[in-house]
C-alpha cells in the first residue's frame, strides 16, 4: 500500500474511532440501564489468581500475591478453564444477553511495579481485548476492581496511615484504568469496587468517601470518562442495608444524573448457598409456591417470591424513582443433584427455572438490572449457566427462566 493511501486510511480508521467513541454520552443513567437488562458475569476468571486456585492441594499466600506481579495472565483459568474468544463474547451476545460485568482483578498479582502501585502493561492489554471482545458485539459493559485479594474490600473500616494508604491505591489503580478506556463510549461502565464490607453506619462513611475518591479520579482524566456511567456500591453490596443507611448518603457526582448504585440479591441463603442442614434451619432444596414438595423439609420457608418482590420495591423507592438505576451485580443458586429418599429432582429443576424467572421479571419491571453471576465449572452442584468451551448452555433451568423473565424467546 503506497504512503498516500495509508495514511488517508489512518485518517478514516481515527475519524469513525473518535466519531463511535463520542456516541450516546449524553444518555442518562436509567436510559443506559434500560439497554442493559439482562446482564451476565464473566465470572471466575479475570478476577481470579493462580496462586488460590480453586484445587485440590492448592494454597493461598496473600503476602505474595497481594501488590505483585505474581498473577499473570495464567490466573485467567485458575478457576475456571477456558480462556475468553470473541466466539465466547458472540455466543453470550446470541443467547440475548445485552451487558457483560468484567470482574477484574489489579493489585493481586498484576503490579509491574508494587511501589507506585502500576498495572502491568500485559495485563492491561489482556484486560482491555476481553472488554473489545464485547464492544464489537454492541454489549454493554461493566469494568470494575473486584475483591482484588482484598486488600481494599475487608479494610473498609481501617484509620489512619492504612486508610491513607488505601486511599493513594485506589485513586492511581483507576487512575491507570480510567485512562487506558477514555476514548470508549457509553457502553463501557466502571464500577469502583465490588463486595466492601459495611457492617454499621459507621464504616459506611468510609465506604462513601473511597467511592467520592473513585469517582473524582476516573472523572479527573477527561475526554469519554467526563460523562462515563459510573456504579458505586452498597454496603457489603445488602439491598437492606444500601435502603436503610445509604438512600441520603451517596458520593457527589459532578455529572448529574451519571451514576448508579450495586446491590447483590444472593437471597435467600438457605436456596442460594447453604450446602447442608443446620440447627437453625435446613437447605432449601424447593423455591416457588408451585414447587414445594409436600413430603419434604426442604421448601423454603422464607424468601419466596414475595419478598424478592418486597426488596425490588424497596430498592425502586430509594433509588430508581430517584433517577439512580440499580445494578443487581450478582445473583444465582446452586443448582443441586438431589438423590435423597422423598425429594424430587425434578421440582428443584423447576425452582431453579422459577427463581431466575422471577428475578429477571421482578428486577426489569422496576429499573433494576439483574445479572446472573456464571462459574463456568462443570459437574454437580455448580451456578453455572454456560460451557463456554463448547458453546453451550450448560444448565437449561438457568436460561430458560432468564429468557422467560425478560420474555426473550429461544
Amino acid at each position: 500500500m503506497n504512503i498516500k493511501r495509508l495514511l488517508s486510511v489512518s485518517i478514516l480508521l481515527a475519524v469513525n474511532s473518535t466519531l463511535y467513541a463520542q456516541t450516546g454520552l449524553d444518555k442518562t443513567a436509567q436510559q443506559i440501564a434500560a439497554e442493559m437488562i439482562p446482564g451476565w458475569n464473566l465470572g471466575n476468571t479475570l478476577e481470579a489468581n493462580r496462586d488460590f486456585a480453586i484445587t485440590e492441594g492448592a494454597t493461598y499466600k496473600p503476602a505474595v500475591t497481594i501488590f505483585s506481579n505474581y498473577g499473570g495472565l495464567e490466573s485467567e483459568t485458575a478457576w475456571q478453564k477456558t480462556k475468553t474468544t470473541q466466539e465466547v463474547i458472540d455466543y453470550v451476545k446470541s443467547l440475548g444477553f445485552r451487558s457483560v460485568r468484567i470482574p477484574c482483578s489489579w493489585v493481586w498479582g498484576h503490579l509491574s511495579n508494587p511501589n507506585d502501585y502500576t498495572i502491568d502493561a500485559t495485563w492491561m492489554q489482556r484486560v482491555r481485548e476481553v472488554v473489545d471482545y464485547c464492544i464489537h458485539d454492541s454489549l454493554y459493559v461493566i469494568l470494575n476492581d473486584h475483591y482484588d485479594g482484598g486488600w481494599l474490600e475487608r479494610n473498609i473500616h481501617v484509620t489512619g496511615e492504612a486508610k491513607t494508604k488505601n486511599e493513594e491505591v485506589l485513586r492511581v489503580i483507576w487512575t491507570q484504568i480510567a485512562n487506558t478506556f477514555k476514548d470508549y463510549d457509553e457502553h463501557l461502565i466502571f464500577a469502583g469496587l465490588n463486595e466492601p464490607s459495611v457492617e454499621d453506619e459507621a464504616t459506611l462513611a468510609h465506604l462513601v468517601s473511597y467511592e467520592q475518591i473513585f469517582i473524582d479520579a476516573v472523572r479527573a482524566t477527561g475526554g469519554n470518562n467526563a460523562k462515563r456511567l459510573l456504579v458505586v456500591q452498597g454496603p457489603s453490596t445488602d439491598a437492606e442495608k444500601t435502603c436503610n443507611w445509604m438512600t441520603d448518603k451517596l458520593p457527589k457526582d459532578p455529572i448529574g444524573q451519571k451514576l448508579a448504585i450495586e446491590v447483590h440479591l444472593y437471597y435467600p441463603w438457605n436456596f442460594w448457598g447453604m450446602t447442608e442442614d443446620a440447627g437453625w434451619g435446613n437447605v432449601f432444596f424447593y423455591w416457588g409456591k408451585e414447587n414445594h414438595v409436600s413430603s419434604s423439609s426442604h421448601n423454603a420457608t422464607y424468601g419466596e417470591e414475595s419478598d424478592v418482590i418486597r426488596i425490588a420495591d424497596r430498592l425502586k423507592t430509594c433509588f430508581v424513582d430517584k433517577g439512580i438505576p440499580v445494578i443487581n451485580g450478582e445473583y444465582g443458586i446452586i443448582w443441586r443433584t438431589i438423590t435423597d429418599e422423598g425429594e424430587s429432582q425434578e421440582k428443584h429443576n423447576a425452582s431453579i427455572k422459577t427463581y431466575y424467572k422471577t428475578m429477571n421479571r421482578v428486577c426489569m419491571e422496576r429499573g433494576i438490572v439483574p445479572i446472573v453471576w456464571d462459574t463456568n465449572s462443570s459437574g454437580i452442584n455448580q451456578m453455572t449457566v454456560l460451557n463456554r468451551s463448547t458453546r453451550t448452555i450448560f444448565n437449561p433451568y438457568m436460561m430458560e427462566g432468564i429468557r422467560e423473565g425478560i420474555g426473550i424467546r429461544p
